[in-house]
């Protein structure tokens, strides 16, 4: 498939996409209900812009994310990047391609090898791509770059001699940002990239995100689990519930008016920094645990939490994700009246710790 087939401008295109993994049960733990860990997923990626995904842990974001890589292979589907079926490509071809993919875990420290210093790990990746030669010339080379790999993430060029233990949380992910930028990747997909920092550290590295984002033209698929953490970063956001995505649209056009049930509950979550209207508003109370990806609801996999939902449709039809508006699709049978006020929420609470506790 070519880009023109693909589309100039898409970068990333997935369609149909499933991870589904072996069940337990039986004597051996063999032979249950596979897991449905992704179950149907279609995205696009602009070129230079940032696709955020966000939802509750467990319903298949950070799966969906090492599948477009291919650490986790996917059961089914379709993943095209820049014009290149990724599912169809050898070992060799597959590991050329990782060039222009990379990836930044959740936890750095987990991700860093403690053995290696800055240096070492900021050119491992450049030489197993043979970025910068052989010999004296190469390393002199790849050294140069780690330099400037450092001075881009904002941290000094002594760094380079240091071990990972020896660095902050925070600074520890923009090594993890570094390395990841080592190779000059395309696109980067960032896993949680900011949830295992402090609040006080999690929006310095957002901004450098947007700003490596700016100087070096990436393409970002931004994974977390908070909906305030994706908007200042995400140009588009999809929302993913048990393994599917039930709303995506623009940034703004989400934050000003989401559509579907669960996107309206997530953010009744969100505090408002005015204590005059956060005490006032109301916040919508999601009842129960997510339900087993082994064993999804019927009809619409929200309907046995939905605070909107209805007596008809919701528990036996599964609902597409439609197109409400340009740009806008979300998956809910109800959606217009939602969004008119013709069906409102049944569960509503002005509890902040009941509502601490739903999320």
């Amino acid at each position: 498939m070519s880009a023109q087939e693909t589309g100039d401008d898409v970068l990333l295109r997935v369609r149909g996409l499933r991870v589904h993994y072996p069940g337990r049960g039986g004597l051996l733990g063999r032979g249950g209900a596979p897991v449905r860990a992704v179950d149907g997923v279609d995205l696009d990626v602009r070129r230079g812009t940032t696709l955020g995904l966000v939802g509750e842990s467990g319903c298949g974001k950070s799966t969906l994310g090492r599948a477009v890589l291919r650490l986790t292979e996917p059961t089914a589907g379709q993943v095209v990047f820049d014009g290149t079926d990724v599912l169809a490509l050898g070992r060799e071809p597959l590991r050329r391609l990782r060039r222009r993919v990379q990836m930044v875990f959740q936890d750095p420290m987990a991700s860093l090898d403690p053995r290696q210093s800055v240096e070492g790990l900021l050119t491992e990746p450049m030489a197993a791509h043979g970025i910068g030669g052989g010999g004296g010339a190469g390393r002199a080379a790849r050294s140069a770059r780690v330099r400037e790999l450092l001075d881009l993430v904002g941290l000094p060029a002594s760094a380079a001699a240091k071990y990972p233990h020896e660095f902050s949380g925070g600074q520890r992910q923009r090594l993890g940002i570094a390395r990841a930028i080592a190779v000059e990747p395309d696109l980067v997909v960032a896993d949680e990239p900011v949830s295992a920092l402090d609040v006080s550290v999690q929006a310095q590295v957002v901004n450098l995100l947007s700003e490596l984002q700016q100087r070096l033209g990436l393409t970002y698929v931004v994974i977390a689990h908070d909906l305030a953490v994706v908007r200042h970063v995400s140009d588009t956001i999809g929302v993913m519930y048990l393994g599917t995505v039930v709303e995506r649209a623009p940034s703004d056009a989400l934050y000003e008016q989401p559509l579907h049930p669960y996107t309206i509950a997530l953010m009744s979550a969100i505090p408002v920094p005015d204590p005059a209207v956060e005490d006032r508003r109301e916040r919508i109370l999601l009842p129960g645990d997510l339900p087993s990806p082994a064993a999804p609801p019927s009809g619409c996999r929200f309907h046995t939490r939905c605070p909107f939902v209805q007596p008809t449709r919701c528990g036996d039809e599964v609902p597409a994700l439609r197109e409400l508006a340009p740009g806008r699709a979300v998956a809910c049978h109800w959606a217009e009246e939602v969004r008119d006020g013709r069906i409102t929420a049944s569960q509503v609470a002005h509890d902040p710790t009941a509502v601490a506790a739903a999320r």
